[in-house]
């Protein structure tokens, strides 16, 4: 298996990592492959150069059906983001929702207190709180909740289903910020200074690290996202290295994310959760093969990879290949279907489930096809 020579930690987790090279789809912008990866589905007109806003009317994100198929324990929720919204040109995509699903599978976003942000303009998006608002004491919260409970059994007949779903998401919140264990999960003072230091002292390894808390109270989905398109401002730390490619990815890019990676496989694995947990390193598209002016690499969805860990995946293997120079899969292609199709089948969820969409039609889950990573 062939690494970077900027990644060693990683390389030294390959005997647990499956990495798939032939992963590719047609959409070039980011929003647009955001959604494929995030949904499984292409957009509309896949291969226009233009975002999409979120919308109702969506497939939903993987978290959100898995959120819908795997309850989360009580108090806890099903399907938790952390610490940004998918992003670009400052602006939440589509993709990132549970769509037609309704707002009840929507994730919890959320911050966590710790950390050195990403370089950029937005560094505090996402901020996490389970301090009750100035002068509503537990009292006075109890009685908003009573009076949102009235009013919902009042709305009109024809909102209910979205009436429903909004008041569903609402309760879950009010379940998390009235029990200790869901602040206890989420707060990371109390995780020993040995493992936060494990992490990495920003914010990337602290979500890794507040991922693992979550997984370990049973949360079925949790998303890290480590950088966030332009959130950060066309200089700050990101992705989409149009320029001075090599130098960010050494120096800003790479190291945060190989040690929270590392600390994540090795802490689930010491502590007997790996096998149960799925671990997926998933990206929109990948970078052209061509170096361009600048020593920038641009947007490529035809040929990227990805990787996964736990779960029952066979660790140490590579699944397919491109051509010499990555511009094109050469042997087993695969896309973002199919991995849907893998990540539901590892988590114990059939991929021929099928689900109502906003139109009342019978659809599954995904068209993909399992990958034989599984050993």
């Amino acid at each position: 298996i062939q690494l970077g020579e900027h990644m060693p930690l990683i390389a030294k987790l390959t005997d647990r990592l499956a990495i798939v090279r032939s992963m590719h789809h047609t959409s070039t912008f980011h929003g647009r492959g955001m959604y494929w990866n995030m949904t499984g589905h292409p957009t509309p007109n896949a291969d226009q150069f233009t975002n999409l806003s979120p919308s109702p009317t969506d497939w939903p994100n993987l978290g959100a059906m898995i959120a819908r198929l795997r309850p989360a324990p009580a108090d806890m929720p099903a399907f938790v983001q952390i610490p940004y919204y998918l992003v670009d040109n400052k602006t939440r995509q589509a993709g990132d929702t549970a769509g037609w699903l309704g707002q009840q599978y929507d994730a919890v976003f959320v911050r966590p207190g710790r950390g050195k942000p990403y370089g950029g303009v937005s560094p505090e998006l996402g901020e996490m709180s389970f301090q009750p608002a100035a002068g509503v004491d537990a009292d006075r919260f109890q009685r908003r909740q009573d009076l949102a409970a009235a009013l919902a059994v009042q709305c009109r007949p024809e909102a209910t289903a979205s009436v429903r779903a909004y008041s569903a998401f609402r309760q879950m919140a009010s379940d998390m910020l009235g029990s200790p264990k869901v602040r206890g999960a989420f707060d990371l003072d109390n995780e020993p200074s040995p493992a936060r230091e494990a992490y990495g002292d920003h914010i990337c390894g602290q979500s890794a690290l507040l991922a693992r808390r979550l997984v370990e109270q049973g949360v079925p989905a949790v998303t890290a996202v480590c950088a966030a398109g332009d959130l950060n401002g066309a200089s700050g730390d990101m992705w989409d290295t149009h320029g001075d490619n090599f130098n960010r990815l050494k120096r800003d890019l790479l190291p945060p994310l190989e040690r929270a990676s590392y600390a994540l496989v090795n802490d689930l694995a010491e502590r007997g959760l790996l096998d149960q947990t799925l671990i997926v390193w998933l990206t929109e598209f990948g970078r052209t093969p061509k170096v361009d002016g600048g020593a920038g690499r641009n947007h490529y969805p035809f040929c990227y990879s990805v990787a996964l860990a736990g779960g029952g995946i066979r660790g140490g293997q590579v699944y397919g290949r491109s051509d010499r120079i990555g511009a094109a899969p050469l042997d087993m292609p695969c896309g973002p279907a199919d991995l849907h199709a893998t990540i539901f089948h590892a988590l114990g969820i059939s991929p021929d489930t099928r689900l109502t969409d906003n139109l009342g039609r019978s659809v599954p889950l995904t068209e993909g096809t399992v990958l034989p990573l599984f050993g």
